[in-house]
């Protein structure tokens, strides 16, 4: 024997048949079927490609050569969204506050090149080399960096092009700098007696990490404080993600107009690999 629907299920049941009808009708129609027809593959191709962008990879735009030797002027690089985690800004264009926490996050490693929001304004991104975690004393004397009391080793590795925003190129002389944990990368070094080449003991706060730019006479970084136009310490929450690939690169400064773009692409770029 079947029982009797509830009679409140059964109002609501039809209130609701009532209030799907029109919308049910809409898309019933021929002409509705049609556009949906031709728009479902672009927009499943917007979606998939939207969440690629937030889960997987993103790819990211280097304007500037603080970061040179690296990344140069004008390259485009695909970032890792995984590596630390996800956070509000993981969505693409999303905006707002600096969240306190992460979904599955880990801190970075001493030596990873990260991609984050400027602290001071988060409608910005920056790309830096992470130099030190929470806790870390930093230093600059005499142009060397110290991390915890130790003066990193340098190691001369032959002269690099400097290029420079107003598009002249600087013979540089370039060093591989060893951080504590073993790891080396590409440093370049004109002076020993800059703004930024004797600074006060940074102590990194909970929370925070320490970024400073590969090309260290010409990066704004964690050693400039963020009312000073620099980068100051940067909440963990503001991380974006792991930069590991080049996918393009121009040479914007040396075109005179878009129209010259193509004729600076630097092929040699595509598919360098971010150390």
């Amino acid at each position: 024997m079947q029982s009797e629907p509830n009679p409140w299920f059964a109002r609501a049941r039809d209130e609701a048949k009532s209030l799907l009808a029109p919308i049910i009708r809409f898309f019933a129609r021929d002409d509705v079927k049609a556009a949906w027809q031709w728009l479902k593959e672009p927009l499943l191709s917007v979606l998939v490609v939207f969440a690629l962008t937030t889960v997987i990879a993103q790819p990211f735009y280097v304007p500037s050569g603080s970061m040179e030797p690296t990344l140069a002027i004008g390259d485009a690089v695909f970032a890792a969204k995984f590596p630390y985690g996800y956070s509000r800004y993981s969505i693409p264009f999303m905006n707002g506050p600096t969240p306190k926490g992460r979904f599955l996050g880990r801190l970075p490693e001493v030596g990873d090149v990260v991609v984050f929001r400027l602290p001071s304004n988060t409608s910005i991104t920056y790309v830096k080399r992470l130099i030190g975690l929470p806790g870390d004393r930093i230093q600059m004397r005499n142009g060397r960096l110290w991390i915890n009391g130790k003066k990193l080793p340098l190691r001369e590795a032959g002269m690099g092009q400097d290029e420079m925003g107003d598009g002249r190129d600087l013979e540089v002389q370039k060093y591989i700098e060893t951080l504590p944990n073993g790891r080396e990368h590409m440093i370049f070094k004109w002076q020993w007696d800059g703004q930024l080449d004797n600074t006060p003991v940074f102590v990194v706060p909970k929370d925070h990490v320490f970024m400073m730019g590969d090309n260290r006479d010409y990066s704004s970084d964690s050693r400039v404080p963020p009312d000073e136009g620099g980068v100051g310490y940067v909440p963990i929450g503001d991380l974006v993600g792991e930069p590991f690939i080049v996918i393009g690169s121009v040479d914007f400064v040396k075109a005179d107009g878009l129209w010259e773009w193509p004729l600076e692409f630097r092929f040699s770029r595509i598919f360098h690999l971010v150390h």
